[in-house]
């Protein structure tokens, strides 16, 4: 079954990109998460095993959000990343599964020695 959103809004100020489905779940989802999660080739890589880890994206932010078709959404995020169509199905699960995902990434940044910069070290 595809989930079709509501109502999506970005909010700059606390990073997040809001969005309601007709389910009636509503997700915050914050722009580092959505980030390195993108559904990109840049991303996702281009086969099974092939995806980029993305580090230090701590304080990117979503700058604009395009409707693509009726599907998805291309975010368009200040460190100049815009590629990749997110689909309905993919914001829902990223929102539904938002535990699992980020402590995926989280489990993958130790696993290659990296570490999220604190709130207090972002500027």
């Amino acid at each position: 079954m595809s989930m079709h959103p509501t109502e999506i809004k970005v909010h700059t100020k606390s990073r997040t990109l809001e969005i309601s489905f007709e389910s009636g779940e509503s997700f915050n989802l914050p722009a580092e998460y959505l980030r390195v999660y993108s559904p990109s080739a840049e991303v996702q890589g281009h086969g099974p095993g092939q995806g980029v880890l993305q580090v230090g994206k701590e304080d990117v932010n979503i700058e604009n959000v395009v409707p693509v078709g009726n599907y998805g959404v291309q975010i368009y995020f200040d460190d100049n990343h815009n590629t990749g169509i997110y689909a309905w199905d993919t914001l829902y699960d990223l929102g539904k599964n938002y535990e699992q995902h980020w402590q995926d990434y989280l489990e993958r940044l130790a696993a290659a020695g990296h570490k999220r910069r604190s709130p207090d070290e972002i500027i």
